[in-house]
């Protein structure tokens, strides 16, 4: 489903694993060319050391690239199917403040994929995240691999994937 930047801000704002997590999403860039999301500490999602559980930390980045790859390609006319493939993190410091990270695709990386859908059928590859605590010290990277597979005619596009 097409929708705009400021719709999908405020549905993902509610959208229950994410609200209750409290990760919240600040912005998305014109275009879906990027997000900005504040994983806020609070007694929702704090661990017996009084830092972000890492789960919340997992959980918050685990949509957005797909998020982007779908509203992007979507916008041009590729029908496809997106989702996370698989992820890994790797926790560097205790997330003892409330944490922030920022996606952006540039047109290079977006042009890669639509390519590779227009040839190959479907599109893999690895994004880095990284997340900052409220002094700009790095607590968390996380690796999303995205998988996108266009839609060929006569298969159904169904909102469970």
């Amino acid at each position: 489903m097409v929708v705009s930047e400021n719709m999908l801000k405020w549905g993902m704002r509610f959208y229950p694993p994410l609200f209750f997590q409290r990760i919240w999403v600040k912005k998305f860039d014109k275009g879906f060319s990027g997000v900005h999301v504040k994983i806020f500490k609070s007694f929702l999602n704090i661990n017996y050391n009084s830092s972000i559980f890492g789960g919340t930390i997992f959980s918050g980045s685990d949509p957005f690239y797909a998020l982007l790859f779908d509203q992007i390609l979507q916008r041009k006319g590729i029908k496809c199917r997106v989702w996370l493939k698989s992820a890994s993190i790797n926790y560097l410091k205790p997330g003892r403040t409330s944490l922030v990270f920022s996606i952006t695709l540039t047109e290079e990386e977006i042009l890669e994929a639509e390519t590779a859908l227009r040839t190959v059928g479907k599109f893999i590859k690895a994004y880095p995240i990284n997340m900052f605590n409220s002094e700009g010290v790095l607590c968390a990277t996380v690796i999303n691999e995205v998988y996108i597979r266009n839609l060929f005619k006569g298969e159904e596009h169904t909102i469970a994937y």
